[in-house]
């Protein structure tokens, strides 16, 4: 699987990264904000259905399962996400 930046105005990765912010030209280190997506969903389903019920709830907790939203701690403008 490969990983792909999307949507982004600014390269960004999995972790924050020094940038100059595109709305206010500070120079700065992105925050990072987790969000679940849909293949963290399907994650959880599947380990639910093998009957592993102890482990639904790590896909949640690893960032590798999640995007990363980048935006300037400044301005809060978003800057971009890194999908993993």
């Amino acid at each position: 699987m490969n990983n792909v930046t999307i949507a982004s105005v600014v390269p960004v990765g999995p972790k924050p990264a020094q940038v100059t912010c595109p709305s206010c030209h500070a120079s700065i280190m992105s925050r990072v904000d987790h969000k679940s997506t849909t293949k963290t969903h399907l994650i959880a389903l599947a380990l639910c259905l093998c009957l592993c019920w102890c482990c639904v709830c790590v896909p949640y907790c690893m960032d590798s399962c999640q995007n990363a939203d980048h935006y300037c701690p400044n301005c809060n403008a978003y800057l971009g996400t890194y999908q993993h």
